[in-house]
Parts: C-alpha cells; structure tokens; sequence
C-alpha cells in the first residue's frame, strides 16, 4: 500500500525497566543492609548508582520519553501499598519507620531496624503469568488510606529530571518524563480483603491517587502510565464499571494519563478501555496470534483524538524483534492514526523537535524487568549471533521500531524463530489408582503417621558458592568438586538424621537453580552467564534459552541422590523439576502450538530420569511443579487446552513411575481454588503446597467431603479431556507448608500446631504429611535448623493423639 509518511517523529518509550543492576548490585546492597553490613546511607548510594545507569541508558538509547517510578526496593505493588499507608494491624506501630524500612519489615516478616519483633510477612504471589512475584496488599475494614507517603516516587522523579538536565546541559535532547503507577483498579484487583467487597475502597482510594498526580504534576511529570494489567483478564461487568468510575474521578487531574496493559489483548475491555477518559492508551501485541488485526480493532474503537501507544517489542522474550513484521503493522497504524482525515486535540504530545502532534507512541509490550540486563557481557554462540537481545539491546530495538513506523528506516530481516521436531507419540499414564499405589507404597517405606520431610533445598552455603565459582573459573578440578559436593551432601543428611525428620532429601548443593540445573544437562538449551532475572525481592534466576528440540543425552540426577541415599537407612527422595515448569521458567517460544510439542519433549526426559532414579532403587521421586498454574493463560477460552497440556506433560513425566514409587509434587505461591480437579488429574502421590504465608486459605481447595466418592465428570475433568477431577476435593495426599520459609523468622512450635491442627479439618490425618512451605536455599543453617527442629517436635506431638 502507499503510505503517507507524517512529518513528525513516533515517540519511543518502555513500559518500565529492570533494578536488579548488571552485576546484581541492588541484591548485594539491600542483602548487606539486612544483615547489618551496611548502613542506609550507603545502601541507598548503591542503589543510586543503579537507578541512575537505568535513566542514563533510556537517554543514550535515543527514547524519546523517560519512564521512571518503576525502581522498587522490592516489588512496585508493595511500594505503592506502603505509600498510600496500608498497614494491617499485626503491624503496629510500624509507622514510625520509613517507608524504605517498613516495606522490608511487610515483606520480609522482620524488621530490620530491631524495634519491633517477628510477623507473619505479606503473602506473596505470581505476576500473572510471570516467574515475578508481587507481594499482596491486605486491606481492613474502614481501610482509609490516610497516612500517605510519596517520598519514594517524588525522590525517582527528582533524580529523573537531574538526570535529564545534565544530559541537556552536554547539548542533548530534552526528554519528557513519565511515571509508571500501578492503576487503581488493577491494585484492588491484586489486593486481598476477608471482610469488604474490594471495589467498596475505589471511592476512598480515588482521591489519594488525585493527590498524588497533582503532586506529580507540580513537579513538572509530563505523563504517568497507569498500568492496568486486569484489563487483559476475562472481567465481569462490575469490574469493568469500575474502570469508568476510576478514571472519571481522575480526569482532570495534570500530568497526561495513558493507561497500559499488557501480557494479552484487551478482549471483551477493549471498547472500555479505548473510550476512558485519558489521552491515550498502551495495548501489548506481543502476545496476539493476529497483532495486525488486533491493533485495527483498537484503532477502530478509539476516540480521534486519543494516542495509541503499540508495544512491538516484547518484554518477556530474549529473541530479537522481528523488524519487517513490526514495520508492516506500524506503517498501517500510523496511516490510519494520523491521515489527513484524522482529528488531533490539543493534549496531544509533541514530537521531539516541536513539530506535528502524534497519535502513535511505539514502546515495549510490558516492562523490560522481566529479562536479562545486557547481552554484551555474554559469549554468544555463531548459531545465535544476531538473534538475541536483552533489556538494554531492546531500549535500542524501540527506538528503531518508532523510525520503522514513518518509513524513516527500512526492516533488517533476521529469522529467529526456531524449528522443533513434532512429537512422535502420545503422551503416556503411570499404572494403578492411587488408593492402591499409596497402599503399597505405605507397606514398602514404613513411615510414621503424618510423616515429616522438606520440599527438597537447603541452604546454599558460602562454601558451596565459593566451590562452584572456583570449579567454574577451572580453579577446582571435576573430582575436587564432586568431593566438595559430597562433603555438603553428607553434612544435610546428618543434620536432617540429628533432627528426626522420615524423609530425607540430598539437598541440592550441587544445583544452581531447580530449571537451570537441569537446562545445563538438557540438549536444546542454551544458558547465558548473566542472564539473571529478578523473581521476588532480591531472589534472581537465570532462565535457560529454549534454541531447539529438548532431548536428554544422560541421567542428570542419578549418582548424586543414589549417593546420598547410600549415607541412610531412611527414604530419601530423588528431586527433579517438571516439563510445565520447566517450560514456563525458560525462555521460550510464546506460540502455544511450539510449547505444547517443548513441554512434552521435556517430560519425555523427565521420564527417563525417573525411571533410573527408580532402578537406582530411589523409592520416592518429587516432580516439582510450582509453575503449573502460573502458565494459565489470561483469557478463559484458552484454559482447556493449557490445562490437557500441563496434566498429560505431568502424567507423562512419571508415567514411567512403578506402583510402589512414590511419586510427589511440590507447588506455590499460587491460587488453587479454580483449578483442583487438574490437579486432582495430575495423580501425583503426594503434593505439598504453600499455605503458611497465606494464612492457610489455600487448604479451603483442598478440602475433603467424606460423602462424595469417586470422579465427578461435571466440574470439566472430561471437557480438558481426562478423567479424574473430583467433587469431594483432593483425594490424594497432601502435605500443606506449617511454616513460611521466606521469611527468616523461626515460628515457634505452638505457630506451627494451629497449621497442624487446622490442616486436619481439610484433610484426613492418615494422608496428611508435614514439610515447610518451600524449600530451604535462601536461608541459612541456624534458622533452618531451629525452625525444622520446631517442626518435628510439634509433629511428635500432635502424633501422639492419634497412635495409642
């Protein structure tokens, strides 16, 4: 077609950007400052340091509007709970700390400054369908949100604008500012309340949001990007109101709103959310099948005199962007945008250099903080030359995807996707019921009413970092590692023989990470060596880069647990992680066709693994899935399909498995209520899940009507295409978390019976086993210690009710 090619330039920004550093330095900085190495002064100039190079590279990279306010110490949801004064009682008097402190001491359970003792620390939950966790808000009755606090965000738009100025000042562009917020309906949507109809706090909450755009306003913010990720979900009609109500109420405050979603289209919202009163919105293409005709509809919904910003770029995806695709949809939306038949407004932005106002912005699908900082610091392989780009590269991908727009510049063609090989079979079930299996299995491991054993980590020591940097850096030869590796194994199994607990786990020393340990031994994978992501707080992983068919050329496990079973009489447990989080923990083609044939080639290699931990005599095998609802995807019409996928991959992986294996699964920081009767299908032995830091609302799913048997056909087992979902909830056994593992508080024994205890009105006692939350590796040896110490010696006790 023949395209106009507007006079003015597409403006170019990110939705947000990562704070973790290239070098990790915002973890190091807050871990010191916990641990009392360092004080506040210093912390916060490290943290200074990182906030400043993250402005500067959004500068150099050539964007035309600056995104600030997204540097959190922690997680963006939980600073802006702290800011707008959420505190719920078990917190008292924690308002006289800062909000820098307070939100450690919400998040973490302890406060670091020593005033206040040890709490329960806000619950904490997966991003949608991220590996990022965002910690919960928890809203009382007659919550006002009065005892506001905005220094945080007024702090990162003064050291913004400084930023910008001297830039200015060595004769480059002037740049404007933009805020990014988490929107008011998507923050009660993400909120908990156990007493009050979320959306009755919109009228308290609107006017705290005024003020605080205003304030943003008086100091020169040129716009705030209100996220509103909910509007990618399927939502009912008050939900959707809600948006009208919200935004309506904001409307004439001063910097420009653009509201952005992101992760999905708009769906049912998109007429909603094209018609609220803003100047603009952001949609996320990255994620449609059909962006052509996805970015057409919204243009076709929205108001003449509104922007449309369009995220080409995908901020979850390591692969270069496809340029000529991006080209072709932009040069349309930027016709159709500004022809001479479009009308413009007055609030609309001007280009950098003064000229012609502009309906079309070009930014990142969502925030860059899900991917790697920098790909200049790694050894890309020939194969892959080309074919990558980090955060950093992806700053200067927008930049030309905003040239590519108006014709400026022309596409590079680079083919990135990558070429799978179909499946060959089915996949396949392990033989029995599980009434059956679990009988067998009792009679072949002997174990102790409400047997005790953890979720499979424990502490990754000094020691063992320092032995696995040397061996790295070829400091340490193969068998002076291993050695040092066992030394590590045995100390675990001692101390966990010492402290009486019935099965037993290796302890994972020799492991980075439960998806990159396994990636490292998985052909079709290829691992960067400072790929690292932020998943909660200061927690970083290295997500492996899915580069073509998963295979496993060799066991992976096998001589590691077979030793450390070797050093005890009692069970020990072969610890793999399974294909769906496996999958959904790498990065990997989004296309769900691709992922479905990846998620059964990884099951398939799980299956191998199982079966030689099993001839190696291994009598338990834990296939954790804590990523298996976290890849649900958005829209409802989608959910059958993911959920056939995500069992069979499941199924398959221990269909290997003999009766008398115990096959077990691990799962957290996710909610179940929605989705039992998959779970039900997976037919894991034994699944063990977070509830402590829930407060124990997850076990309600779980919960067992003794009158209901056998298979209920009706709840949509047999629509996903199996059977075994059921009416009378989890019918297996279930080892609910009695303690939160990510909190470095030790809860005393009686804190530990009430989880006991209420545990046994959800599930009957003979099929209820006892473990932590999670595992062990972010914590060190005196609390682990202590805390599964408790543990044991409460489970002793609440036993003896039950065994005469």
């Amino acid at each position: 077609m023949t395209t106009t090619i507007p006079r003015s330039r597409v403006p170019s920004h990110i939705l947000g950007y990562l704070r973790i550093g290239d070098k990790r330095q915002t973890k190091f900085a807050l871990e010191h400052y916990w641990k009392g190495k360092k004080d506040k002064e210093v912390t916060q100039a490290a943290l200074l340091e990182v906030f400043t190079t993250n402005i500067q590279d959004q500068i150099d990279a050539g964007l035309d509007i600056i995104t600030t306010g997204d540097f959190a110490h922690y997680d963006l949801v939980l600073s802006q709970a702290v800011s707008f004064g959420v505190q719920p009682p078990r917190f008292a008097g924690a308002e006289t700390l800062d909000t820098f402190d307070r939100q450690f001491y919400f998040a973490r359970g302890r406060d670091h400054t020593g005033q206040y003792e040890d709490n329960a620390a806000w619950q904490m939950t997966k991003w949608f369908d991220t590996n990022y966790h965002y910690l919960v808000p928890e809203l009382e009755a007659g919550e006002d949100f009065s005892n506001t606090d905005f220094t945080q965000v007024f702090k990162q738009v003064s050291d913004a604008q400084a930023i910008i100025e001297k830039n200015v000042q060595k004769g480059k562009t002037d740049k404007k500012l933009k805020v990014v917020l988490v929107g008011p309906v998507s923050f009660l949507y993400l909120a908990t309340s156990k007493v009050e109809d979320k959306l009755d706090y919109l009228d308290r909450l609107l006017p705290v949001y005024a003020d605080l755009l205003n304030q943003l306003g008086e100091r020169g913010v040129d716009w705030v990007q209100m996220d509103e990720p909910i509007l990618s979900l399927d939502l009912d009609s008050c939900w959707q109101q809600a948006f009208e109500r919200a935004y309506n109420g904001l409307q004439q405050t001063p910097p420009q709103i653009i509201v952005a979603n992101y992760f999905d289209s708009l769906g049912n919202n998109c007429n909603i959310a094209c018609n609220l009163p803003v100047s603009g919105i952001h949609i996320d293409i990255t994620r449609s099948s059909q962006p052509k005709q996805y970015v057409a509809q919204v243009i076709d919904h929205l108001p003449s005199h509104k922007l449309l910003s369009i995220g080409v770029v995908d901020g979850r995806s390591v692969w270069a962007t496809d340029q000529a695709k991006a080209q072709e949809i932009l040069l349309d939306a930027n016709e159709r945008l500004n022809s001479p038949h479009s009308q413009t407004y007055h609030n609309q932005p001007k280009s950098a250099d003064g000229k012609d106002n502009q309906r079309l912005w070009v930014g990142s699908g969502s925030s860059l903080l899900h991917l790697p900082v920098d790909l200049t610091s790694e050894e890309v392989p020939e194969n892959l030359k080309g074919k990558l780009a980090f955060a950093k590269q992806k700053l200067s991908e927008v930049v030309i995807c905003a040239k590519l727009a108006t014709g400026e510049r022309q596409a590079d063609v680079t083919a990135t996707n990558i070429r799978l090989t179909p499946a060959q079979s089915d996949a396949q079930v392990r033989d029995g019921v599980f009434s059956d299996r679990y009988a067998k299995q009792e009679a072949k491991l002997n174990l102790p009413l409400l047997p005790t054993t953890t979720i499979g980590s424990f502490p990754q020591t000094a020691e063992i970092r320092k032995a696995r940097r040397q061996w790295n850096n070829g400091e340490l030869s193969d068998s002076d590692y291993q050695d040092a590796m066992k030394a590590e194994i045995r100390q675990c199994v001692t101390d966990q023989e010492e402290l009486g607990l019935d099965v037993l786990v290796h302890g994972e020393a020799e492991r980075t990470d439960m998806v990159e340990y396994f990636a490292q031994y998985l052909d079709g994978f290829w691992l960067a060596k400072n790929g690292w992501v932020q998943s909660y707080g200061t927690r970083c992983v290295r997500p492996p880069i899915v580069v073509g068919d998963i295979s496993r050329p060799k066991a992976m496990t096998v001589d590691w647990i077979s030793y450390a079973q070797s050093l005890t009489n009692k069970p020990m447990k072969g610890m793999l992680t399974g294909p769906v989080t496996i999958l959904n923990w790498s990065f990997a083609p989004s296309d769900s066709a691709t992922r479905d044939i990846l998620r059964l080639q990884i099951a398939e290699a799980i299956n191998q693994e199982v079966s030689d931990l099993q001839d190696a005599g291994i009598g338990i095998i834990q296939i954790d899935e804590p990523a298996f609802r976290e890849g649900l995807p958005l829209k409802e019409a989608e959910h059958a399909s993911y959920w056939k996928q995500a069992v069979d991959s499941f199924k398959h992986s221990a269909s290997s498995a003999q009766p008398e294996t115990q096959i077990h699964t691990h799962m957290c920081y996710s909610s179940f209520h929605d989705c039992l009767h998959h779970i039900s299908a997976m037919d894991a032995d034994v699944i063990t899940i977070e509830t402590a830091r829930s407060g124990l609302q997850l076990l309600d799913a779980f919960k067992v009507d003794d009158n209901v048997n056998g298979a209920d056909d009706s709840n949509g087992g047999n629509q996903a295409g199996y059977k075994g979902s059921y009416k009378g909830g989890y019918q297996n056994a279930i080892g609910p978390g009695v303690y939160d593992i990510h909190s470095p508080r030790a809860p005393d024994s009686d804190a530990i019976q009430i989880v006991i205890d209420e545990a046994q009105k959800y599930i009957p006692i003979e099929r209820l086993w006892i473990n932590p939350d999670c595992g062990l590796k972010t914590r060190n040896w005196e609390e682990v210690r202590q805390q599964l110490r408790n543990m044991v010696e409460m489970t002793k006790i609440v036993r003896k009710k039950y065994v005469a």
